[in-house]
């Protein structure tokens, strides 16, 4: 994976979530947790896994909902961080945490309905070996995102130090398809690139991003976006 040893720094964990949530980040915040909350539809008493879990953004926002939730993340900084949160929120008993490889789950085949993953395959090496672990493991769902490769973000992406791994909707595809998957729904999002808005003080970043939601809903919309979440079903 790009950045593993970064990623797994404590100083990485402790400024993770201001340095990329706070002033316009705050829209690219609401925005994932509205694309995660829209797949995966009513969560109550379902047994979800998430996958490269971070700071626990998505897990104690699913645990507050009634998810049986467990949160998987190779970091123990980024994991300890969860736990502060879940903790926070009052949530740190409706939920697990575990430290882990993406690549080779610890757990059986067909143990949780929904397996879901934000912000994970542009850093895979391996995208193949991932996804058929996501599948393996999921009795029901599989939702991820990816960065597109025909969009603002190749051009963010050549500034870059580690870069991303850019995906076209063919290779998607591909990517489904390797695992037996079948797309059943789509969403392209964010003309302009994440690392645009997060310079963007909030009140500055929101009137971009009126423009670029009006762009987006244009036929020519989803074409020039740099995000796509993507809802596949076993």
């Amino acid at each position: 994976m790009k950045g593993q040893e970064w990623y797994q720094a404590d100083e990485v964990a402790e400024a993770y979530d201001e340095k990329r949530f706070s002033r316009g980040g705050r829209l690219i915040d609401g925005r994932e947790k509205e694309a995660v909350l829209h797949a995966l539809g009513p969560v109550e008493g379902r047994e979800i896994l998430e996958i490269a879990c971070g700071t626990g953004r998505f897990t104690a926002m699913l645990a507050d909902r009634g998810a049986d939730i467990v949160g998987l993340d190779i970091s123990g900084p980024m994991l300890q961080q969860g736990r502060e949160r879940a903790r926070e929120v009052g949530v740190a008993d409706n939920l697990e945490y575990m430290r882990g490889d993406a690549g080779r789950l610890p757990f059986p085949d067909d143990a949780f309905d929904a397996v879901f993953a934000i912000r994970f395959f542009h850093l895979a090496d391996a995208p193949e070996t991932f996804m058929a672990e996501m599948r393996r493991v999921s009795r029901e769902q599989v939702f991820f995102d990816t960065f597109n490769r025909f969009s603002a973000r190749s051009l963010y992406n050549w500034a870059l130090p580690m870069g991303s791994r850019l995906y076209s909707s063919g290779e998607v595809e591909a990517l489904l398809d390797s695992a037996d998957l079948e797309l059943v729904g789509a969403e392209h999002d964010w003309i302009g690139p994440y690392g645009f808005y997060r310079e963007l003080p909030n009140s500055l970043a929101s009137a971009f991003r009126t423009l670029d939601t009006g762009l987006g809903s244009t036929p020519l919309g989803p074409a020039l976006a740099s995000v796509s979440y993507w809802n596949a079903r076993l």
